[in-house]
């Protein structure tokens, strides 16, 4: 942020002229520090259509079970301070956010400590919308991957693999997003055991993520594809949003988890790109 005193003492050592050359040229170094640092990371990413994946949260957010609900307080304001801001209090796994390692693995990575060079990558989008519709505590397994295959090619080295079940249209509703029965069993999908150790194994993907609360589908009673990806030292996203927008290949993906030290995940902006 400018202070008022900063702008003013750049105007009494410039003439006008030289502070409006001066605008001009760091606005021209801004518009072109992207690309520099891209190509210096060695990767181009075309971005003719960008989309955002996801979801607004608040007070009102669908949670896992348990989880501790967000506060939000008015810290200061423009009437009586002159600027804006809050004090909010919330979970790590609040929202759209990433697991880190450590979220289940004993001396796992913390999300600070990812390499950014996982955290941008070709995005892969497998659609289980039809099974869901049939099943809503679906889950992705290795014919799904199969499949996907056979149609678009084999999962690009180096991607990130989310899946979308078509449960990012509950997001308002977190009853039903949620989506428990009667004995509390929860409904929704997630990526099966089977379908990680196959990625692991026979694949380079670097993350994989969900549009519903979890990487395990609703009724497990075990946390056994987050055990799995997790402690392959890989990322996880939950709560994806907007996945119907995206090409199933092509796009390329950003994921922006907050970088809080000694963190096991946090809320995270997700962008695709193509």
């Amino acid at each position: 942020m400018c202070l008022p005193q900063t702008v003013g003492a750049l105007q009494q050592s410039f003439s006008r002229r030289d502070f409006f050359k001066l605008g001009a040229a760091c606005a021209a170094t801004a518009a072109l520090a992207p690309s520099v640092s891209l190509a210096q990371a060695g990767r181009t990413i075309n971005a003719g259509m960008i989309v955002d994946l996801t979801h607004t949260w608040g007070l009102n957010t669908p949670l896992f079970p348990g989880s501790v609900q967000p506060t939000i307080e008015l810290f200061v304001s423009i009437a009586q301070n002159g600027y804006y801001g809050n004090i909010v209090s919330y979970w790590e796994h609040t929202g759209t956010h990433m697991d880190a390692p450590s979220h289940f693995i004993e001396g796992g990575a913390y999300v600070d400590q990812l390499a950014v060079t996982s955290l941008v990558a070709p995005l892969c989008v497998v659609d289980i919308k039809a099974k869901v519709a049939a099943e809503p505590a679906s889950q992705v397994m290795i014919d799904d991957l199969v499949a996907w295959e056979q149609q678009y090619g084999r999962l690009p080295d180096g991607a990130a693999l989310f899946m979308n079940s078509g449960w990012a249209t509950r997001w308002g509703d977190p009853a039903a997003y949620v989506n428990a029965d009667s004995t509390n069993t929860l409904l929704f999908s997630g990526f099966s055991l089977e379908a990680v150790e196959f990625l692991l194994a026979e694949r380079n993907v670097v993350g994989i993520g969900v549009d519903t609360l979890s990487l395990d589908y609703g009724p497990a009673t075990a946390f056994v594809a987050h055990s799995a990806w997790l402690g392959a030292g890989r990322w996880g996203l939950e709560n994806v949003a907007n996945l119907d927008s995206v090409p199933p290949v092509g796009a390329s993906v950003v994921v922006a988890p907050t970088k809080m030290a000694a963190g096991s995940g946090g809320p995270t902006r997700i962008l695709a790109m193509y």
